[in-house]
């Protein structure tokens, strides 16, 4: 009996493990990336443009 209680610890612990990227999962797609692709654009813009030659 003490062998089944040591292999449901790891098993208990997959299955939180599961839960919980399940959630992390649902409440990331909420989530959108859209301000930080206007600033990388706006970054990008940035370092295209050309200075003043000297």
């Amino acid at each position: 009996m003490a062998a089944l209680a040591w292999l449901l610890i790891p098993l208990g612990a997959a299955v939180g493990a599961g839960l919980w990227g399940t959630w992390a999962n649902r409440t990331r797609r909420a989530r959108s990336d859209g301000p930080e692709l206007i600033g990388y654009a706006r970054f990008r813009e940035a370092m295209e443009k050309t200075g003043p030659s000297d």
